[in-house]
């Protein structure tokens, strides 16, 4: 489950258990919205603490540098301004 749809099933859980007023038979609405809403926070949980550690990020540098060789040879002018990127894999 991914963030957006545990919000989303945590949603559709509290307004059944807390909005609707409609009655089914043999079902109860307020007890599924309970489940709903247990199965939303869960997915929450196990998707903070599985995926978490796992996203990237990434770090922007813009530094100047003057002389520095580029990769097929060349000397950058005095005065270049040069963006790097650096992923930082966590996990």
């Amino acid at each position: 489950m991914r963030m957006g749809f545990s919000i989303f099933i945590l949603a559709v859980g509290a307004i059944l258990a807390f909005a609707v007023s409609a009655t089914v038979a043999g079902l109860d609405i307020h007890v599924v919205g309970w489940v709903l809403m247990a199965a939303g926070i869960l997915g929450l949980v196990l998707n903070t603490m599985v995926f978490g550690p796992r996203r990237r990020s990434l770090v922007r540098t813009r530094e100047v540098v003057a002389g520095t060789p580029t990769d097929d040879g060349r000397r950058l002018p005095p005065e270049t301004l040069v963006e790097r990127d650096f992923r930082d894999d966590r996990g």
